[in-house]
Parts: C-alpha cells; structure tokens; sequence
C-alpha cells in the first residue's frame, strides 16, 4: 500500500471502532502496512502519477500507445553523454518500479554514463512491455468474453457471502436487525 492510502484505513478504522464501542467487538481494527520502498511514482508530466492529473500510463494499452506514452515523460535537457540524476527522473523512477534490482543497478550506471533520453525511453517500453504482455493478452481477451467475467464475478460474490455470512448474522443481529418469526 502506498502511504497516500493510509487515510482510508484510517477511515475504516474509525468505523469499526465506533461500531465496536456501541455494539461489541465484532469488527477487527485494520492496520495500515506500508512498504519502505512503496514509492510514489512520477507521472508523465513530472507530478505524482495520478489519474485526476491525466499523467498516468495505463498499462494495457496496445504496443503502439504505451510506446506512445511512455515517449511523452518529461525529461530536462540534458544531452547524451551528460551525467543524468537518477533520482529525480520519472524514467528512472518507473523503471526501478518493473526492474530487477540488478537491472536497476545496471540503468543506474548508465544514466552516470550519460544515456540519452531517447535511448532510456526505448528501453523502459522493452521492460514494461515484456512484463505486461501476458497480463494485456488476458486483459484482451477477458474483454472479449464478457460473459466469462460475470461468470467469475459471481462465483465470486457466492464465496464472499459463505465467508462472511455468520460475521453478517452477527452485526445484524447486535444492531437490532432480526427476523420478525
């Protein structure tokens, strides 16, 4: 979880908690987990990625739009062969994101080296397009089905309530929602 989520485990933590002071303990308190390397990523324009800001990369766009987007990150002006701070470009940044910690070491070492922009780019589509063309190809093909979609939804909703039909009695009944016979 990023940090910026931790106000909405606040908010169900907040509910639970009321809940559970005027009802009994039911409802477990949540906790937010954060990883120390949960970065927020930059967007296209340098901001914080976020869809409200139009930035973002969706990532099952066809070879030929992410390849698009990808070119439309902000990067300064610094030529090939200039020394380039790693950790201050959004190329780099979304890099680290799908890379290996070797190959982040390695893009590193060439952005010390003065890679181009063009060429940095080029290699970021190559890594995020290998590691998101069979999540698009399922992606692609679900769409085509939707009736396979609902099918899995809906399994779905009958496991969700098997699981948490004796939580539901429960709150139900210690909020005064009974069966009338």
């Amino acid at each position: 979880m990023g940090r910026d989520q931790i106000q909405h485990v606040e908010m169900a933590r907040d509910i639970a908690q009321r809940f559970n002071h005027h009802y009994g303990e039911h409802f477990v308190l949540p906790a937010a987990q954060v990883d120390d390397d949960a970065a927020i990523l930059q967007g296209l324009d340098g901001r914080k990625m976020s869809k409200s800001y139009g930035n973002t990369i969706p990532l099952f766009l066809t070879e030929k739009q992410l390849k698009k987007h990808i070119n439309k990150i902000n990067t300064n002006l610094l030529q090939p062969g200039e020394v380039k701070d790693p950790d201050s470009s959004a190329v780099f940044q979304i890099w680290k994101a799908f890379a290996t910690p070797e190959q982040t070491a390695a893009m590193r070492v060439e952005f010390e080296e003065g890679i181009g922009w063009g060429d940095a780019k080029k290699q970021l589509f190559e890594l995020v397009n290998e590691q998101i063309k069979g999540p698009r190809e399922k992606y692609l093909e679900l769409l085509e089905h939707p009736a396979q979609i609902e099918r899995i939804l809906q399994h779905g909703a009958i496991r969700a309530r098997e699981q948490s039909a004796e939580l539901i009695g429960m709150v139900r009944s210690a909020v005064g929602i009974r069966p009338l016979i």
